[in-house]
């Protein structure tokens, strides 16, 4: 997620516990969240496609997706 968007999204958050939001910022807040949660788990997944496990005698395997 690009850097002014989160920025936004903090910007948000901190005025709803200071004053509260407008019905505007809130569907605003709702978006940006929904974006940071998208990108979080798409770096998430190709994190863990890059991962592999090591067991007791070496041997590499990789991370599979459960069905």
């Amino acid at each position: 997620m690009e850097t002014p968007r989160l920025k936004r999204l903090n910007e948000l958050a901190r005025k709803q516990r200071e004053t509260g939001l407008t019905r505007e910022e809130i569907e605003e807040q709702e978006k940006l969240r929904r974006e940071y949660v998208a990108a979080f788990k798409k770096n998430l997944e190709a994190r863990l496609e890059n991962t592999y496990i090591v067991d007791e005698n070496g041997n590499k395997r990789k991370i599979r997706k459960r069905k």
